[in-house]
């Protein structure tokens, strides 16, 4: 066992995984995973390169993957932004790789060295076009270097790139990490052309699992690679058939990955009232179940590791008995319209929301789960739309809540007029 911060346990991981080439761009607060594959890839016999920019970084990224290594990137919000168009031109081209996203504050240059999970949409939704994404969400230093290792296995089992998103938190607090040795099988191998080298080869003719051979270029197949649309010869087409078929492969060929990354289930087989939460909040979330227990609240913890595809039948089935469902995360509301889509009709949805820099306690937690806790059964007769969440700021106090519009809440020692706060903002 060894005591390092989550980044370098990303880097730990690539390397454990086969990663052999790395391409990217300083920025907080992923730059250590950088600095870790600048020194760890050279002892592999792999290649680091410092990019110009985030284009350049993953553009080089998906060369050296066509070339036949196993690559990836690392950045945070701004670099991600930069990143959407080559991740779209991977997934359209069916080009393996690894993109790790560690989250900060944002917009724009936002909040460079504090956490948040605002980027959660961004990793399914940042490239235009219909395009069935694949991200992953560690909440402890052991989960980053796991999860990494099974990005890998993902993206090139499944051609396709993953993004491994965590926050600040997770990226720079140590912890006692056993780095194990993977099992060959679970870091994956892509799909290689039984056929040998010639004109009748069709570089994305799909086998039984939807994916397509992939040879490694210098190897004596010849084929097109295009950000366009284009048929099993790599050809670009027009036809409207063969588009819709090749976007409905896309995006059936991903929906494996739906079984094969388990969530965390905490205290839900009686759980009236399930807090859903990820990342660095899933933690502070499950400290607070343990205390809501101890006070006679039935709370549980589902926590998803797995945000994109989302996983509608296990969330759905752990949200069928729920009373009430409090989503947690560090932002103004993301991943709690998923899970608002996939409610069962009976749950009323509160969120616990915060952006702006600072970590959801878990007292902040418990104190949320026990005002909610008090409205049960009768606040089960309602559900209230995510829409109807209300945010303020006051002071340094920061929080968002789902409260009827003529309700008086108490934010510590301020008494908030959340009518009129709606009405005159």
């Amino acid at each position: 066992m060894r005591l390092i911060q989550g980044n370098e346990a990303c880097a730990e991981g690539a390397i454990a995984a086969g990663c052999r080439f790395f391409a990217g761009y300083p920025i907080s607060p992923s730059s250590e995973i950088a600095e870790a594959m600048a020194r760890l890839l050279p002892k592999h016999g792999g290649v680091f390169l410092q990019a110009e920019d985030e284009m350049a970084s993953l553009g080089a990224v998906l060369g050296a993957s066509l070339g036949g290594a196993r690559a990836m990137t690392a950045t945070s919000g701004p670099g991600f932004s930069l990143m959407q168009e080559h991740i779209g031109y991977a997934y359209l081209a069916e080009i393996p790789c690894v993109v790790v996203d560690v989250m900060r504050g944002g917009p724009s240059t936002g909040l460079p060295t504090l956490p948040s999970q605002g980027d959660v949409m961004q990793a399914q939704w940042g490239s235009h076009g219909d395009r069935a994404a694949v991200a992953l969400a560690p909440s402890s230093v052991q989960e980053v270097y796991d999860l990494t290792i099974q990005a890998f296995g993902l993206a090139e089992s499944l051609r396709t790139p993953v993004t491994v998103l965590f926050d600040e938190v997770v990226g720079h607090m140590r912890e006692g990490v056993e780095l194990n040795s993977p099992d060959p099988r679970s870091i994956g191998s892509r799909p290689r052309p039984t056929q040998p080298p010639g004109a009748s080869f069709e570089p994305y003719r799909a086998n039984e699992a939807l994916v397509a051979p992939l040879p490694d270029f210098g190897r004596g197949y010849r084929f097109h690679v295009t950000g366009l649309m284009h048929d099993e010869r790599g050809f670009p087409t027009t036809d409207t058939s063969i588009v819709a078929a090749l976007l409905e492969r896309l995006e059936k060929k991903v929906q494996v990955v739906t079984e094969l990354v388990e969530p965390e289930s905490y205290l839900m087989d009686d759980a009236n009232l399930v807090i859903v939460s990820y990342g660095i909040t899933g933690r502070t979330a499950k400290a607070a179940v343990d205390v809501l227990r101890s006070k006679g609240v039935k709370a549980g913890l589902w926590r998803p590791r797995l945000l994109w595809p989302v996983q509608d039948g296990l969330l759905k089935e752990a949200l069928a008995k729920a009373e009430a469902v409090v989503v947690v995360e560090m932002n103004r509301g993301q991943w709690a319209r998923e899970v608002e889509r996939v409610a069962h009709n009976d749950a009323l949805l509160h969120p616990l929301l915060k952006a702006g820099g600072a970590v959801i306690t878990t007292e902040e937690v418990i104190d949320h789960a026990l005002e909610v806790a008090d409205g049960l059964p009768a606040a089960a007769s309602r559900r209230v739309p995510l829409a109807e969440a209300v945010s303020w700021t006051e002071g340094k106090n920061q929080a968002r809540m789902v409260v009827p519009a003529s309700t008086t809440a108490k934010i510590g020692a301020t008494e908030v007029d959340i009518e009129k706060k709606v009405g005159g903002e």
